[in-house]
């Protein structure tokens, strides 16, 4: 049963805004949270979940508005200043010192001493009895690395318990556990709500949200759409408050393209997440890959570049085999891969357009031979062809705007010609103006007769984009439908985590 609200607000953001080069991240955004009180955060991706999180903890500055921890105002709250006030975070990205055990970890830095040196057996009495007053059940001599996920998890909560913390922030903290791993984090939760423990729960799963959470939080586009009760609200509110009525407004738009022979077939695929996953891909189908975080659509990306071995399974590429961690062979066969985080994984900030798309020209063959006089003429004509606009006709490609950026990486990765082609998050950060761009190129693609797959997050581009949706959880699918039989709600359902579309 889901313990009642203390009505003093022992964590509270009032006006909270913050820009990012221009662009809104937070716009006047108000949050409070009580005392024994589960708090949830959600909306889509890029809705402002992790600039609110990070603004809490004192790792970001608002520009505007201020920052109340038990009742004290702080306009440039800093992460010391949080974690003295009782302030903690949990990352999904689990920081314990693997080869420590679980009682290392749990009082690194205050270990008890006797005589000026540590006591050991006092050690491991007092972790014992802090994992013990919260119910977990993991022995205190334990080396961490032999923890599961969900153990490892629950050890991080309860150092931060153990410390004092009096306001506890879990991001994604079930975002890549099971069911039955994901219960374990649900009862450690509530006998901290029963304890008087403010929580803020940030998670993508809305059945865990209006099962777990006293209040919901939308965000949207960086501003605060609504703060609800959790029992006062249901699933298709839910979805519909997080993603407005934007979806479907370029569905009719998409052009009709008529499905040719498979191209792209996956079969039995297993690396990371994934585990005997199958996908078959048609040239001139667009395919949309969903998923909750960490369910394993990530995983494509490297394996089918090639930068990583699949542990199992094929892929084959216009009816023939590709070698599993080989970039030649699947550059060979025609697989173009772009990956979603273009400064740190598809391009190189400090050089210039040109030689940016010389460098992947250039590939595996003699990357020690430049040819100067190609690399210009190349590269005026991928500008002209992507619409590329800068001040001058080759700067680096660090000093281009978002959406300018993303066409640099288009024309390089998808400069020769493509059979099947892999697109993360293709329109992320970018303006209107360069995203209908990008769109168009991605549609193009389909009409030349390439089999393109889409990870991308945006509702609006996928009801827009895609021919197919295929939906991973687990690492496997869950459903494969056409986009005309999916519906408005049970699509965004599908893309928040819901467990019923």
């Amino acid at each position: 049963m889901k313990g009642p609200a203390a009505p003093a607000p022992v964590l509270e953001l009032r006006g909270v805004s913050k820009t990012f080069g221009g662009a809104h991240a937070l716009t006047d955004v108000d949050f409070t949270l009580s005392a024994g009180e589960v708090h949830a955060v959600v909306g889509m991706n890029g809705a402002g979940k992790s600039t609110l999180v990070e603004t809490m903890c004192g790792a970001i500055v608002p520009d505007r508005g201020a920052v109340h921890v038990a009742g004290r105002r702080h306009t440039a709250l800093t992460p010391r200043r949080a974690h003295a006030s009782g302030v903690s975070i949990v990352h999904q990205k689990r920081s314990l010192v693997p080869g420590l055990t679980i009682a290392e970890n749990l009082l690194l830095g205050r270990l008890p001493t006797r005589f000026g040196a540590v006591s050991w057996r006092d050690a491991r009495r007092e972790a014992a009895r802090a994992l013990a007053e919260l119910g977990i059940e993991i022995p205190a001599d334990r080396i961490a690395s032999a923890l599961d996920p969900a153990g490892q998890t629950l050890v991080e909560i309860a150092r931060e318990v153990h410390r004092g913390t009096r306001i506890l922030i879990l991001d994604e903290p079930t975002a890549t556990l099971g069911a039955a791993d994901a219960q374990r984090i649900h009862h450690l939760v509530r006998t901290l709500r029963a304890r008087g423990t403010g929580v803020v729960y940030i998670s993508h799963d809305l059945d865990e949200v209006l099962d777990l959470a006293d209040r919901i939080t939308v965000l949207r586009d960086g501003r605060r759409v609504v703060t609800v009760p959790a029992g006062d609200v249901d699933l298709p509110a839910l979805v519909r408050a997080m993603a407005g009525d934007r979806l479907g407004k370029e569905t009719s738009e998409r052009q009709d393209r008529v499905a040719g022979e498979p191209v792209l077939e996956l079969s039995g695929l297993t690396g990371g997440r994934l585990r005997g996953f199958d996908l078959t891909v048609r040239g001139g189908e667009i395919t949309a890959v969903l998923g909750p975080s960490g369910d394993g659509q990530s995983e494509l990306f490297p394996l089918l570049s090639g930068l990583r071995r699949a542990e199992s399974g094929r892929v084959r590429i216009g009816g023939r085999d590709v070698p599993s961690g080989d970039v030649g062979a699947a550059l060979a066969a025609g697989m173009r891969c772009v990956p979603g985080d273009r400064l740190r994984h598809g391009l190189v900030p400090g050089l210039g357009v040109d030689e940016n798309l010389d460098l992947v020209r250039r590939g595996l063959r003699r990357p020690w031979l430049v040819r100067w006089g190609r690399m210009r003429g190349d590269g005026r004509a991928a500008r002209d062809r992507y619409g590329i606009t800068a001040l001058h006709a080759d700067p680096p490609v660090a000093a281009l705007s978002g959406g300018n950026q993303q066409k640099v990486l288009l024309a390089a990765r998808l400069g020769a010609e493509v059979t099947a082609c892999l697109l993360e998050e293709p329109t992320g950060g970018v303006d209107v103006a360069s995203k209908a761009d990008v769109q168009r190129l991605i549609g193009g693609l389909a009409a030349r007769g390439a089999a393109v797959v889409l990870a991308s997050s945006d509702v609006d581009e996928v009801a827009g984009l895609a021919d197919r949706v295929v939906v991973v959880r687990d690492g496997r699918t869950v459903a494969d439908r056409h986009i005309a039989q999916v519906t408005r709600d049970g699509l965004l359902a599908l893309i928040a985590g819901g467990r019923t579309p």
